[in-house]
């Protein structure tokens, strides 16, 4: 038997008038959900416990069999792990974005996120931009690490965990109010303003009708993770796809293997289908027994605020990786049992993430059950199923207990 969990993050939302009343989900043309729906499980659960933030960090670790009460120590570490940073026990790491601001007015507080991806900026647009940032914000105990699109990492030596807030939970708002207390972080997101807002990176991006990656933003501080093996938990040799160093963190943390998909980005135009095929050749050639397949395009959809993009993106998961995934397995005449769900909602309205409950689907190729019409928010609430405790649902994937 094969296990696949199939992670579209932010995949969930809530009924939308421009949509006459439905989620993206429901309003997406998913023909391969809805079979799989009607002899699958469907059900709800909670995969961010009540109290915490509704971070993909903490979701994920929960997906993952991870009780994040008790695993998690913050965002950024984790995308460490994947960047190759060697942290120290008393080293704090922060997320740094490379994030779109306003450019009215004078004073930096004054500003507003605009967008905090930068239009999704290529690594390699980022690499130099933040090259020149290293340049000028040297300061001993400090250290930049250059992560993946707008995703970079700071690094403070013998630091301390400072509560910041996530650029995509103030899209729009003035910047002033949620400005670091600590006056070398303030200080380094002021300048980096002023080396990047006419960087010639970002005055050829406004030529061509993108956004400015013009200043750093940090948030997701904490110390080093340290998570116990997947394989000795569960007894299954398990590997991650994914183009997010979040997701590659809890990889390398939890001792998985990752696997780079060309093309993958964590985009709307992301490598869909290849990642479904390196899925089914880890499954079916490499000798592993689980994949985690994990999509990002649906939660930055929802950051953006586009409904119709998010549509797509769903109606990519659903063809290009769920019906990939289902018909390589059928032929190769594997047995196998899927886990589709998104990690949180990411509801278009609020253009961030939330903690309300998200739609499950199980699926076993060796067993038919009676499932329900279609898969989405809707029909999963009336099913009567629900998990609070959404860490322990894999568990029930892998039809076993787990410590």
């Amino acid at each position: 038997m094969k296990y696949i969990i199939l992670l579209s993050d932010g995949m969930a939302g809530r009924p939308l008038s421009e949509l006459s009343g439905r989620t993206t989900l429901e309003a997406a043309h998913t023909p391969v959900m809805d079979t799989l729906a009607k002899v699958s499980e469907i059900g709800m659960t909670s995969m961010v416990p009540k109290g915490m933030a509704p971070g993909s960090d903490t979701a994920n670790l929960a997906v993952m069999g991870y009780d994040p009460k008790k695993y998690y120590t913050g965002r950024s570490p984790l995308e460490a792990l994947s960047i190759g940073v060697d942290m120290a026990d008393s080293d704090i790491s922060f997320r740094c974005n490379l994030v779109t601001l306003s450019e009215e007015g004078d004073a930096y507080e004054e500003r507003t996120i605009l967008d905090h991806s930068s239009d999704e900026i290529s690594t390699q647009e980022a690499e130099v931009l933040l090259s020149a940032v290293k340049e000028r914000l040297v300061k001993e105990g400090y250290q930049f690490y250059t992560g993946t699109s707008y995703r970079h990492l700071l690094i403070w030596k013998g630091g301390r965990v400072l509560e910041l807030t996530p650029p995509h939970d103030i899209l729009t708002k003035k910047i002033g109010s949620y400005l670091p207390k600590d006056p070398v972080l303030r200080e380094m997101m002021e300048k980096s303003y002023e080396i990047l807002e006419h960087h010639p990176i970002n005055e050829n991006r406004r030529k061509n009708g993108l956004k400015p990656a013009n200043s750093l933003w940090f948030w997701g501080a904490g110390t080093k993770p340290a998570l116990t093996s997947f394989e000795e938990r569960t007894g299954k040799k398990g590997v991650m796809i994914s183009a997010v160093d979040l997701l590659k963190g809890i990889a390398i943390g939890a001792g998985m293997d990752c696997v780079c998909v060309e093309g993958a980005n964590g985009g709307l135009h992301t490598n869909y289908k290849g990642k479904a095929l390196a899925a089914v050749q880890a499954l079916t050639e490499d000798g592993y027994d689980f994949a985690y397949i994990h999509v990002e395009a649906p939660d930055e959809m929802g950051h953006q605020g586009s409904a119709a993009h998010k549509i797509e993106a769903i109606e990519h998961v659903d063809k290009e990786v769920l019906g990939t995934v289902a018909e390589k397995l059928n032929q190769a005449g594997e047995d196998y049992r899927l886990l589709l769900l998104p990690d949180h909602p990411t509801p278009i309205e609020v253009r961030t993430h939330t903690g309300d409950p998200v739609p499950y689907l199980l699926y076993d190729s060796t067993k038919e059950q009676d499932g329900l019409v279609a898969y989405n928010e809707k029909t999963a609430e009336t099913s009567g199923r629900y998990e609070k405790d959404g860490y322990r649902l894999i568990g029930h994937l892998l039809q076993e207990e787990l410590c």
